[in-house]
């Protein structure tokens, strides 16, 4: 692809799978929108072609002039496609690995949808590969990329806004009739990497990761101090979970008190709109939204809660999140990994690849304290 136009990147894009997470994707991108980021969908890799021609026809029925990708009845032809630039990975879990290793082969850039991998080894497999192919690889962790976290930000780090950060609770309930699901169902099948953790608990993990570790990533952020969780586990998955991490306290660069996050994700009730809040010293930030991967603003109230019986004359400043209408946000990440390839990178500042290892670590520990074992766990 020749990028000699680097204020205006372009990406051709072949897509793995069907299912919801790559329908929303491509639709986002093609959104019509304000952007100098071109991304065209140039190959679709699917089970049968029946299916990838049902979902482009679907699909384009909001962009019916743009054009329309080849389908492939298997993934082989997408990493084969010279027209393909980088290939966005939608599959289940249990299937990132070896299509990213298959992707990263054929000398092809790569967005992996969440969870990485299953867990840190196969994880370790990918990031090994990337480099030494030397092409770009990102996990997709999408809603890292939301602008709620540039305005966070520097309202908690740079403005000290609402004091020193303590403590940060978020839940993330997305509920699935689970009961009426089949056992093969990437949504209750193991070996698939089925279960609330991998799938919705990640979110949970990224924002206190980011809000309390200061937004420091990969190797630079802060070492936890413990990590208490409980799963709830049903048919060989965890159907929901608690999750608490301990930051230590610190006395440099400045003193900070320790700090602790609670989390919580489940498949057995949606969560309320006012899903995370953030308490500060001297404040509280109540982040809202449909669900925790689409935060749709915050409301910063500044000032200590007053006692039981006084009036509340604290400030409330809101902030909304701007996008285009029919929109959920997932362009944000596509157009970052644009402008990183267009300039020669081979990896995200906000995700890098240490990230997604830390991650996995964190949730093979949590998984591992809890009973939950995968047989990807024990090859």
């Amino acid at each position: 692809m020749d990028n000699a136009d680097k204020s205006v990147p372009a990406l051709r894009w072949g897509i793995l799978g069907t299912g919801w997470i790559s329908t929303m994707f491509v639709k986002d991108l093609l959104a019509p929108r304000s952007s100098p980021t071109k991304h065209t969908i140039a190959a679709l890799g699917s089970s049968s072609l029946e299916k990838g021609n049902a979902f482009v026809e679907k699909s384009w029925q909001i962009a019916p002039d743009q054009p329309k990708p080849a389908v492939y009845a298997d993934y082989q032809g997408v990493y084969k496609d010279a027209s393909v630039d980088i290939v966005y990975i939608g599959t289940p879990h249990s299937l990132h690995k070896a299509n990213c290793l298959d992707a990263i082969a054929a000398g092809k850039h790569v967005l992996c949808e969440k969870p990485f991998t299953i867990n840190e080894r196969e994880a370790q497999e990918v990031v090994d590969a990337a480099r030494a192919k030397g092409v770009f690889v990102m996990e997709a962790m999408w809603t890292r990329f939301s602008p709620i976290f540039t305005a966070l930000r520097p309202e908690i780090i740079d403005k000290n806004s609402i004091g020193q950060v303590q403590r940060f609770f978020m839940d993330f309930g997305n509920y699935m009739p689970l009961d009426d699901l089949p056992a093969s169902s990437r949504l209750k099948d193991p070996a698939l990497g089925a279960g609330a953790l991998l799938d919705i608990g990640i979110y949970t993990l990224t924002y206190a990761s980011l809000i309390m570790g200061g937004f420091k990533v990969g190797d630079a952020h802060p070492k936890l101090s413990r990590v208490i969780s409980s799963l709830s586990i049903s048919h060989g998955i965890d159907e929901s979970n608690v999750v608490i991490l301990e930051y230590p306290a610190t006395s440099s660069p400045t003193k900070a008190p320790a700090k602790t996050a609670i989390l919580s994700s489940t498949f057995r009730y949606r969560s309320d709109e006012d899903f995370a809040r953030i308490e500060g010293s001297n404040g509280t930030i109540v982040i809202f939204g449909p669900a925790g991967s689409v935060p749709n603003g915050y409301r910063m109230i500044l000032g200590p809660r007053p006692a039981f019986g006084e009036a509340d004359t604290r400030e409330v400043r809101t902030y909304t999140v701007e996008r285009p209408e029919g929109t959920l946000g997932f362009f944000w990440e596509a157009d970052a990994v644009a402008h990183d390839i267009a300039n020669g990178r081979k990896e995200n500042a906000l995700m890098p690849l240490e990230e997604s290892l830390r991650m996995m670590k964190l949730m093979d520990g949590i998984r591992r304290d809890g009973g939950l074992v995968y047989p990807q766990d024990e090859q």
